[in-house]
């Protein structure tokens, strides 16, 4: 069986991760894999195929920005990416982002509703529901429901500077998106796959959680030079970890905890930009974005507990390697994120309420935070988010699909 995957990335970031997962389970059960991409290029177990080059990418952002049509750039990139579907000819195609400056959604369905390849799409956000953004949430909009229109978010990602074609796009992704009868549609949490189920999309979703290597994000034992390069004795760590930050993912929270929590806490914040951490509270402590695991695996297990103050998310990969690591989790009732944790493991308190948040620090920190809750912590990744166990359920929705075809 040939399987080709579609996404943003490879092997970087969450979904890149994912699809490099699956990838690799598909390779360990005797498949072909191959993994299509718009940018970066990490090494990979499956054989890549890169979508496009820069120029292509600067021309889509170009189309986005000048007329909001995030999506409908990238025809050539595309047609090229099509000649490779024609040559591989795989059984089945697993789709993840789409969006990011390097695909054309309108050429790719065409082809696949002509083709009728057998399709798994993994949903990571909202972008595929809506006429422009990838969340609406947090503006409480619910035009997505019946029809986008005047899009309260159309200067955010994937900003425009100023044109609003929330109604075409919308009623184009409507057509565009059920025109593929062989479809089944995946969610990583419960509440995606309770918003697709009022969306205009015809079919239904199943939810498996994301998963991860829990072999490589374990605790470590050895974590003394760590403490020793931060000054971390007698320090208690409040983490917080994004592949990019912005208020959206809480940054201005953790600058207002700064402020706030006792001197005894320390805060680290990873995956910033340069100027992200010039411009940081002393109080903080800002690293660049990293793609070591052992590196994230040691910071997880220094940190006495994992923050994730999201205002937008689906379901972070984040709080699960935090949980292999030991490492209880504190988060925002946000999208999919308070489902990765139970009472034994940590805890959600109120989007926004910072006050709920710093009082959640310091109860876990100082009362629950034993040797106890890493064991739990460690068990409860081990018995739902092991990369082995979920993606194991991706291939059988591979082999079903292409059986069936």
């Amino acid at each position: 069986m040939k399987i080709l995957q579609i996404n943003t990335t490879v092997n970087s970031g969450s979904t890149g991760r994912i699809a490099e997962d699956i990838g690799a389970v598909l390779i360990a059960n005797g498949h072909e894999s191959y993994i299509a991409f718009g940018r970066g290029q990490q090494k990979s177990q499956s054989q890549l195929i890169r979508i496009g080059n820069k120029f292509d990418m600067a021309v889509h952002l170009l189309i986005t920005r000048l007329f909001d049509r995030h999506g409908f750039g990238s025809k050539r990139a595309t047609k090229r990416l099509i000649k490779d579907l024609d040559h591989i000819k795989p059984d089945a195609i697993g789709l993840h982002n789409l969006h990011g400056y390097y695909l054309n959604i309108k050429v790719l369905f065409d082809y696949l509703a002509k083709k009728k390849i057998p399709v798994i799409w993994t949903f990571h956000d909202c972008w595929l529901l809506t006429g422009h953004c990838t969340y609406f949430d947090s503006v409480n909009c619910e035009k997505w429901k019946t029809q986008c229109q005047k899009c309260p978010k159309t200067k955010m990602y994937p900003s425009s500077l100023g044109w609003d074609n929330s109604i075409k796009n919308y009623q184009d992704k409507k057509t565009i998106f059920n025109s593929i009868e062989n479809l089944q549609i995946v969610t990583p949490s419960h509440w995606l796959k309770n918003l697709v189920s009022q969306s205009f999309l015809k079919h239904s979703a199943t939810c498996i959680h994301n998963g991860i290597d829990i072999n490589q994000f374990k605790p470590i034992s050895e974590t003394h030079s760590l403490k020793d390069r931060w000054q971390l004795k007698h320090k208690k760590v409040v983490l917080g970890v994004a592949s990019t930050w912005d208020d959206r993912k809480g940054l201005s929270d953790f600058k207002t905890l700064s402020e706030t929590l006792p001197t005894e806490y320390q805060i680290i914040l990873i995956g910033l930009s340069k100027t992200q951490i010039d411009a940081l509270p002393k109080t903080i402590i800002g690293i660049e974005r990293t793609e070591s695991v052992s590196e994230l695996a040691l910071h997880y297990t220094v940190a006495d507990v994992f923050v994730n103050p999201t205002y937008q998310d689906n379901f972070p990969t984040t709080n699960i390697e935090a949980l292999a690591c030991g490492t209880p989790v504190i988060t925002y009732a946000t999208g999919g994120s308070p489902e990765a944790i139970d009472t034994e493991t940590g805890v959600f308190v109120g989007k926004g309420d910072r006050k709920a948040l710093q009082e959640a620090i310091i109860t876990w920190c100082e009362t629950k935070n034993s040797a106890t809750v890493q064991i739990k912590c460690r068990e409860r990744a081990e018995a739902y988010f092991n990369k082995d166990d979920r993606y194991q359920e991706y291939l059988k929705l591979y082999e079903r699909s292409s059986v069936q075809n």
